[in-house]
């Protein structure tokens, strides 16, 4: 069952240029990883736009398994800022999972 959050949906919706919405999951991103993880970014970031807050932190390896490498987000047809993306997931993380934040 699928769980959504929508505190989980409003605080990444504050994140600047967060647009994994305008993902047209054509599948460059995954195929192009170097990494080879099938979840990101494309199945990772509807979860974010569904609320799935807890399917994203099952994932959580998957995040910070990226290398920011930007070679998905160079392929990307529908300019997503994956790295961007990406990376505004790990600061929520860090933030509301970890206690971490920024000085």
């Amino acid at each position: 069952m699928l769980k959504v959050n929508s505190e989980f949906i409003n605080s990444m919706k504050l994140t600047d240029n967060f647009n994994a919405s305008a993902c047209i999951n054509c599948g460059s991103c995954t195929a192009l990883c170097p990494l080879g993880v099938n979840l990101l970014p494309r199945l990772l970031f509807r979860y974010v736009l569904m609320g799935a807050q807890d399917k994203v932190l099952e994932n959580t390896e998957n995040v910070y398994s990226c290398l920011l490498c930007k070679m998905c987000e160079d392929n990307c047809p529908a300019d997503v800022h994956i790295v961007e993306n990406v990376r505004a997931l790990r600061v929520y993380i860090n933030r509301n999972i970890y206690g971490l934040s920024r000085r």
